[in-house]
Formats: C-alpha cells, structure tokens, sequence
C-alpha cells in the first residue's frame, strides 16, 4: 500500500464460481487525480468497483481507503467513510423531485436521534438548514436549479445523469466512483460531462475514480488510466501511454495493427 494514496488495491482478486472475474490487479488512486479503468466488455471493471462498493468480497488481495482496510467494512458504512458512486444504469427515486433526491444522499450525515426528530429541537433545526443549503449548493454547482422541483420520472435521461451525479456529490464525498458517466449521452451532453468531471476536480477537490468507453472523454479528463483485460491488468499510465500500449491495442480491436484506430477515437 502507498501510504500516500487515497485508494489502494494489492493483488485483487474474485472468483464466481469457475471464473477469474479480477485477477490480482493492483492500483493506486492518488488525491486530487482523475483516475480512469478502461477495457472491453467483460474486463472486470465494474467488478472493481463493486469490490471497492463492497457489494463483492474478494476472493484474495487488499484494499485500503485513507489506510484503513475496506474488505471488513459494510456496504452501507462506505459511504460514511467518504466514497460515493453513480450506477451505469441510473439508480434514482422516480417519483420523488431532484430536490428529494438530493436530500436523501444526504442522510449519511444526520446526526440526532428519534426523540431529537419527535421534539424539532433547535439542533435539529440547525441540521436542517444546514441539509438544505448544502443541496441547494450542488444544485446550483450543476446549474439544475431549472429542475429542482421536478419528478425524476419526467426528467431527460441526460438530466438524470447529472441528478445522479448532484447526489452522490451531496454525500461530500472525497473519493467519487463514476461509473461509464457518459453511457447513453450524445456529443453535447458528454461534453458538458467532462465540463463537470474538471470542476468536481479542480474547483471541489474531490477525488475521481471512473470507468468508462468514451475514450476521447478518457483522454480529455484523465489523469491516468489503467487498461484491464480478462481480469487483468494489462497497462497503467497517462491517456497517451495507455492508449499507444500493444495490449490495449489488441484487446479493443483483435490486432496489434490498427494504433491508428484506437488514436483516432481518442482525438
């Protein structure tokens, strides 16, 4: 484990069954970095994730956030710890407003109990405005004020995307797992993704830790990349060198031919 790091992963592995979903991957993420898993179909990238989410153990290996072990942690105690993720497959209240939604990413910092809620003592009035000003700050941050006070349901998929993305940030996060932010966007809604994804960086200092397909929105918003491959780790540095690497190559297009492809995509 690098002490430095935010997030360490040492020799990762699971096995469901008779498959090496990941096999011994290691990787760090280091604070203030955009830190992308990129890989075919069926990499073990999400699996990654999953592990870090804590909704699989694995089989073998270690995996450190702020130095403290996660494999003992419970599912719903990471976010506690500063973790918060979206879902390729977006995960929100339909029925329940863009506000609603955001008031509940905030539940991991109530603190008053049952008797304080009954009374709305003063404290608990305290973490109410506080709650509220919070979420109207992430609103305003992802300029969602248009759709504050309407049904999820009702929402543009690409306006969920963002929704999505305003909840896991009203957690406060320190590390913020995205996972394929850009699936099912068109040009101008990826665009204003990696728009977001800097200022998350730049102007919140949260930590990224992201997998995704787009590879010129890897490129654009990419610190370093790691390339996985059948479980495996096949490559880790800049966009660049990942994306110039033989294996990454052969893997995305079955050739150690066609760079010029891969290139062209990223541009």
């Amino acid at each position: 484990m690098t002490t430095a790091a935010l997030l360490s992963a040492n020799d990762l592995s699971v096995r469901f069954g008779g498959v090496l979903a990941v096999d011994r991957v290691s990787f760090d993420v280091q604070r203030g970095e955009v830190f992308t898993l990129i890989g075919p179909n069926g990499a073990g990238k999400t699996t990654v994730f999953n592990l870090i989410s804590r909704i699989y153990r694995p089989t073998s290996g270690e995996l450190f956030f702020e130095g403290r072990s996660l494999i003992d942690v419970p599912p719903h105690k990471v976010a506690e710890l500063g973790v918060a993720r979206t879902f390729q497959n977006i995960e929100l209240f339909e029925h329940a407003t863009v506000l609603q939604n955001l008031l509940i990413g905030r539940h991991i910092h109530r603190r008053s109990n049952i008797w304080q809620e009954l009374l709305f003592l003063p404290s608990v009035r305290q973490i109410e405005r506080d709650t509220r000003r919070k979420v109207e700050e992430v609103i305003d941050f992802l300029d969602l004020q248009h759709y504050r006070d309407t049904m999820v349901a009702g929402l543009p998929y690409g306006v969920r995307k963002v929704v999505e993305l305003a909840r896991a940030l009203a957690t406060e996060p320190k590390l913020l797992l995205l996972d394929e932010p850009s699936s099912g966007l068109n040009v101008e809604e990826t665009g204003d993704m990696a728009f977001w994804i800097d200022d998350i960086k730049n102007d919140l200092g949260i930590t990224v830790l992201m997998v995704e397909h787009d590879m010129s929105l890897v490129s654009r918003v990419s610190d370093r990349v790691l390339a996985m491959n059948q479980g495996q780790v096949l490559a880790i540095g800049t966009p660049a060198e990942v994306q110039s690497h033989p294996g990454v190559i052969e893997a995305y297009l079955g050739t150690a031919d066609d760079a010029t492809s891969l290139r062209r995509a990223a541009a």
